[in-house]
């Protein structure tokens, strides 16, 4: 079954979500994104986000992190219905990233995944290259975070 089989275009599908706690937004910006307002509260207080916050990146992983789990449970959901789960393969990349809001301390994200387009290669028959948009929102039903991507599928 390929993707464009499986969800119909434009039809948006959650993907779970993530609280971002004070503990992760300081050890994800300790390791990849050492600025001041992810990794001091108090300089953080002073800053122009005026909190504790997570980095763009450490939204984006939560995003993928969501993802993986779900397409790990829905390639186990088709197996059970006798499908056969499309094959996905590598991003070669993504474009239109957009943090809209803050990520502060306490805050869950809901994840979402829509596909926009489905083309096969010109040059390899045996691959479909499709287009998802990404995306999250608060608890408050606010967009924090949205991007394109694309993602190879073997046929």
């Amino acid at each position: 079954m390929r993707m464009a089989e499986l969800y119909p275009f434009g039809e948006t599908v959650a993907i779970g979500s993530n609280t971002f706690t004070a503990e992760d937004i300081i050890r994800f910006a300790r390791d990849f994104d050492p600025q001041p307002f992810h990794l001091d509260a108090e300089l953080a207080r002073q800053s122009l986000f005026g909190g504790l916050c997570a980095s763009g990146w450490h939204t984006s992983a939560g995003w993928m992190k969501c993802f993986v789990a779900f397409w790990t449970a829905e390639c186990r959901r088709l197996a059970a219905e006798g499908i056969a789960p499309p094959k996905l393969g590598p991003s070669p990349g993504f474009t239109k990233l957009g943090w809209f809001r803050p990520v502060f301390a306490g805050d869950t994200i809901s994840y979402s995944v829509t596909l926009l387009a489905s083309r096969e290669l010109a040059t390899r028959k045996d691959r479909v290259l499709n287009t998802i948009r990404c995306a999250g929102e608060n608890q408050n039903g606010e967009p924090v975070i949205r991007f394109e991507s694309t993602v190879l599928e073997f046929v």
